[in-house]
């Protein structure tokens, strides 16, 4: 069983807003709710919103006693075995982006936060940068090296808070479904951007906080009765800490001195719903910026 510290939050991570008079959405429990979330046993922690920002949070946010618990999980459990698979079309959309932002050279250097099996490291690498990584979860670090031949030297194991890079080292640093997992990314951000070279880039995906799909949960939930929510899962699978909003990097980036040169919205995958409606609900979300995903690409200054 997991074990966890809970730890009051008073100010908002990313603009530092106080948590006083926030919108408390609703409650989240520790495993997966379902439809009937009332008819469950477990612990439950507040699932908040910043009235300044519009980030997601939880209060209390739970911390476990072992950083294992949530990421040691073997990869073959999440994935079948052509996961482990890379092709040249992963995360190759990114790759373009960010070199027409760099104005690419070869060699130019880059650093995957949360690399878990290396994949991204891999495309970076056959992309021309010269690419490492750092990845928290032991089995991942190992099958990184074991089964998708990343050059160990590169790939450090540990957390942004534990490691650390020379100043200026980096062109390009990428977070890529990391940032929502940090108990303070605020935090994490800026110390990445001291890895960062001048003008470099810092690519971010995050859950955005204006996704259609809660919204719809959230009120069946209201209909039948319950103060439940779907936002988030702090003490289960994914262990999302934070849904973001454009708005929360406009305000942290006054603070960190740097840029948003460039941000979009992926619809990603839709739940709850009738596959009828897939496609309404689509082209609703594109045309309105409410879909599941946000990418951010921060310049620094």
């Amino acid at each position: 069983m997991k074990k966890y510290s809970f730890i009051d939050i008073v100010s908002c991570e990313m603009c530092g807003d106080s948590t006083e008079g926030h919108t408390i959405l609703g409650q989240r429990m520790n495993k997966s709710q379902g439809f009937r979330p009332k008819s469950n046993i477990g612990i439950s922690v507040s699932i908040v919103q910043c009235t300044n920002c519009h980030l997601i949070y939880s209060n209390p946010q739970p911390i476990p006693f072992d950083i294992q618990d949530h990421y040691g999980t073997p990869p073959e459990e999440y994935w079948q075995e052509e996961y482990f698979t890379w092709t040249e079309g992963y995360f190759a959309h990114e790759v373009k982006t960010v070199k027409s932002l760099l104005d690419f050279k070869q060699g130019m250097t880059a650093l995957d936060i949360g690399a878990g099996l290396g994949k991204a490291m891999l495309s970076l690498q056959a992309a021309g940068f010269d690419t490492f990584g750092l990845e928290p979860s032991i089995p991942f670090h190992e099958r990184a090296i074991s089964k998708m031949n990343i050059n160990p030297d590169k790939l450090k194991l540990g957390a942004v808070e534990d490691l650390d890079y020379d100043k200026n080292s980096f062109d390009f640093i990428t977070f890529g479904a990391v940032f929502e997992h940090l108990y303070e990314p605020a935090k994490n951000l800026e110390k990445a951007l001291k890895w960062l070279k001048p003008n470099g880039i810092i690519q971010i995906e995050v859950p955005s906080s204006k996704w259609l799909m809660p919204k719809i949960m959230n009120l069946y939930f209201k209909l039948v009765g319950t103060n439940y929510v779907t936002n988030l899962s702090p003490m289960h699978t994914p262990f999302h800490l934070h849904e973001f909003d454009i708005k929360s990097f406009e305000a942290l980036s006054k603070k960190l001195n740097f840029t948003i040169t460039k941000q979009d919205y992926d619809v990603c995958t839709i739940y709850y719903v009738p596959k009828v409606l897939h496609t309404l609900l689509k082209w609703y979300m594109k045309k309105t910026n409410k879909g599941m995903q946000l990418i951010v690409y921060l310049k620094k200054n």
